[in-house]
């Protein structure tokens, strides 16, 4: 059984339509940003490895390549080992979208904490903190040991596809 509820990712979920709801006002979709995201990550990337990475089809990657290049968050440079493609690269608008991103995220965070008490909010950043840690070291472990249950099934975790709340 799940204990938490998923109110983790549901949590994650309501921030992030906020955030999108804000960046919207830059002209900047939730599809656009993942590209520019992971450009930002991968500077000199070329358009076959986004689309490779992103999982998305050849004309979505030119179009969406186009827009941000218009916009003026991305620029091109030839690949000086294939002269047929050309390597991607953030600008410096497209890092001022990232800080605005984890500003919009904060604030929406630091809204959801400002009614806890203080002793109630130390203990739960720290648990918080520990949760983080285990959850990226298993990401940089690839997933292996969650894997293993999902796939064996030896969690009790109930799979839910609805979305249920109490309230």
């Amino acid at each position: 059984m799940d204990e938490t509820g998923r109110k983790i990712t549901k949590i994650a979920r309501e921030a992030s339509k906020f955030t999108l709801r804000m960046m919207k006002e830059e002209g900047v979709g939730t599809a656009e940003f993942d590209f520019i995201h992971f450009i930002r990550h991968n500077p000199g990337v070329t358009q076959a490895k986004v689309i490779e990475q992103l999982k998305i089809d050849k004309g979505a990657a030119a179009r969406r390549a186009a827009s941000l290049e218009s916009k003026g968050y991305l620029y091109r440079k030839p690949n000086p080992k294939d002269g047929r493609s050309q390597l991607l690269y953030a600008t410096e608008k497209a890092e001022q979208l990232k800080n605005s991103k984890a500003h919009i995220e904060s604030v929406f965070y630091e809204w959801l904490l400002a009614e806890l008490p203080e002793d109630e909010k130390v203990p739960f950043l720290k648990t918080l903190d520990k949760i983080y840690w285990r959850s990226k070291e298993q990401r940089r472990a690839e997933f292996k040991d969650v894997s293993k249950l999902v796939e064996t099934g030896e969690s009790d975790m109930a799979e839910t596809d609805g979305e249920t709340d109490e309230r």
